[in-house]
């Protein structure tokens, strides 16, 4: 009886129980204290510029220049695809560009014999009218010659054959004056035709133009898909696993590998909608990486997404349909990494997780 007693009188489970009690009332002023001016989330990770190695133009993989994780800068070769049938196609578009040039020093050479040949039947023209004007004044003159006879004739002062000449005389030279006057017709009808023609040919030249026009855009067309048959880097960083082989067939538009700027990283941190009430742009953020533990890298908060991450989701979900079960929601916060001489920060990788501590002002 004595020894119950004496165990019951034991104090050291008080102790305990009361050093429980102290610690844990302690441990939730402090949590609760560090709540009013933090915000703390372990839903974030690290996110990086990706782009990914995409070809233009579809065709057979001839060499593949890079590897497994190596760093590239903007501008470095990639990848080869194989350019036989590209070059064929840039010979032809240039074969098509070098007809179409000589159409069109055709249609100018047409046009310039069109134009000599207008200018020549508008000489031509001037000249039967002078001779037009000529013949008319030989008509004149052999039928005052006519006239003269005809009266001669009357009185038996001129002989028979006299007479007869200077009415031939007439007659000839007023079926001169109706030859020329046919020539001229003629000769008008000429001038006529080769102006159309000439004006044709202009018209040639333009059409020439345009299609010389035409075949440059082509060339130009091949060439720059000629250049697409070499894949080079969008900007620098580290190539990720390698999916492609040489010898293997790609689509345009088809994705390769990509390429990580690691050199310029960030945090998307997915706060609660609860969290958001006292968070603002600008405000300390200490990030802690699970690769790094003990250390602590300074950032801030960068902006807010436009929308929650279930929003942006493959399947958004609709709330208008079916049972509605209302799910607290996260909304995406960039935080961007304010330690430049961190040299622990160029080590952070896209994907890797990471603990956010937001200090409300």
């Amino acid at each position: 009886m004595t020894t119950r007693e004496k165990k019951k009188r034991n104090p050291v489970f008080i102790i305990i129980l009361l050093l429980l009690v102290v610690g844990g009332s302690w441990f939730g002023i402090v949590k609760y204290r560090h709540s009013l001016k933090h915000e703390e989330t372990d839903d974030a990770q690290v996110s990086a510029d990706i782009s990914p190695v995409i070809p233009r133009v579809a065709g057979y993989v001839s060499a593949v220049l890079v590897e497994d994780n190596q760093w590239v800068k903007k501008g470095d070769t990639l990848l080869l695809l194989d350019d036989r049938d590209f070059r064929i196609r840039l010979d032809q578009a240039e074969a098509a560009l070098k007809t179409a040039e000589g159409n069109r020093q055709s249609a100018v050479a047409n046009t310039q014999a069109a134009e000599m040949g207008t200018t020549a039947s508008k000489a031509a023209l001037n000249t039967i009218d002078a001779q037009i004007d000529a013949a008319k004044v030989n008509v004149w003159r052999t039928t005052e010659d006519y006239n003269r006879y005809a009266n001669l004739i009357k009185d038996h002062s001129i002989t028979q054959q006299q007479y007869e000449q200077a009415l031939a005389a007439k007659q000839a030279a007023e079926k001169q004056v109706a030859i020329l006057q046919e020539q001229k017709n003629q000769a008008g009808k000429q001038t006529a035709v080769l102006h159309a023609q000439s004006t044709a040919t202009a018209e040639q030249i333009n059409i020439a133009a345009t299609t010389i026009r035409q075949k440059q855009v082509e060339v130009e067309a091949a060439r720059l898909n000629l250049s697409y048959t070499v894949v080079t880097a969008q900007q620098d960083g580290l190539v990720s696993k390698i999916n492609v082989q040489p010898g293997q067939f790609v689509q345009a538009g088809q994705s390769l590998f990509s390429v990580v700027h690691s050199d310029h990283v960030w945090v998307i941190a997915n706060f609660k909608e609860t969290q958001l009430n006292k968070m603002t742009e600008g405000q300390q953020v200490i990030v802690k990486a699970d690769a790094f533990p003990g250390h602590e890298f300074t950032a801030k908060v960068a902006s807010f997404s436009p929308a929650t991450g279930s929003t942006f989701a493959l399947l958004p979900p609709d709330n208008a349909s079916g049972n509605f079960v209302k799910v607290v929601q996260r909304l995406p916060v960039r935080v961007e990494f304010t330690g430049a001489t961190d040299s622990l920060i160029r080590k952070l990788r896209p994907g890797m997780n990471v603990s956010v501590d937001v200090h409300l002002n």
